[in-house]
């Protein structure tokens, strides 16, 4: 296995940085939402959980039902007519 080229190296520090960020601001506004009204915070009743549980229950829901056909339409054969430069090489 070849090593890492310098290009891919700094690809991949970017990245992981830019996830850390992500997840540092993901934190602090997760954090901020039940801050005391003191703070400038507002807290999350009843309905904004269920709302939150059920969006994150329908995106993972969806994401999966979505790669589930994708894999039923690779083994089924579906995507070989989009792929005309294999066939033309042959």
């Amino acid at each position: 296995m070849r090593e890492m080229d310098r290009k891919s190296l700094i690809l991949v520090v970017v990245l992981v940085a830019l996830l850390g960020a992500a997840m540092a601001f993901s934190y602090h506004v997760w954090t901020s939402v039940g801050a005391d009204e003191s703070q400038g915070g507002q807290a999350m009743n009843g309905n904004g959980v269920a709302a939150l549980i059920l969006g994150g229950i329908g995106t993972l829901v969806l994401g999966g039902g979505l790669m589930a056909l994708m894999f039923f339409s690779s083994r089924r054969g579906y995507d070989d007519a989009a792929d005309l430069k294999r066939h033309l090489d042959e």
